[in-house]
């Protein structure tokens, strides 16, 4: 039976999506275990295990919305991806590159294009405000659902605005 959107049962999904261990699909036990204690039927845990497995961004060959999904995985995968955009974002973004010592910006380093699934994985060669460039601000045209796509023109445009800000304050002119 579905449950209600507030319901404690998608309360506590929800709550796990936003742990590491659920946003990780190569760790399908945490995730199979939940639904299970859950009582998901195992067709619809199957259709949920699936939808996680293809969700992320590395994940979409090209990086093309396109219209080959269920309106289930377009639905959880544009929350995702609003999610990953906008004001908390920067603030996440930066707080992760500096956990990580990469380089804040380097104005010659060029933001890497067309990229990989393996290139896109290789954090080595990251920088943080590459990272709006390589991933984020390509987050709007990828969005499957017209809802996705409302919420996502603002927070995109949030995100381009605070980039003009940045590099006029990194180049002095601010």
């Amino acid at each position: 039976m579905d449950q209600p959107v507030g319901s404690p049962q998608n309360q506590k999904l929800e709550k796990n999506r936003h742990s590491s261990a659920c946003r990780d699909p190569s760790d399908e036990r945490i995730v199979d275990e939940f639904l299970a204690d859950q009582g998901i039927d195992e067709s619809k845990s199957m259709k949920i295990s699936n939808i996680i497995k293809r969700m992320g961004f590395k994940e979409e060959p090209g990086r093309l919305a396109n219209g080959s999904h269920s309106i289930e995985f377009g639905i959880v995968q544009d929350a995702d991806r609003l999610d990953a955009i906008g004001a908390i974002e920067i603030a996440r973004c930066f707080t992760f590159g500096g956990s990580r010592n990469r380089v804040l910006h380097n104005p010659t380093v060029l933001p890497r294009s067309d990229l990989s699934k393996e290139q896109y994985m290789n954090k080595d060669e990251q920088i943080t405000a590459n990272h709006f460039h390589e991933k984020l601000l390509k987050l709007k045209n990828l969005m499957k659902t017209n809802a996705g796509q409302r919420r996502a023109e603002l927070r995109h445009k949030f995100m381009e605005d605070f980039l003009e800000e940045f590099y006029k304050g990194w180049d002095g002119k601010a």
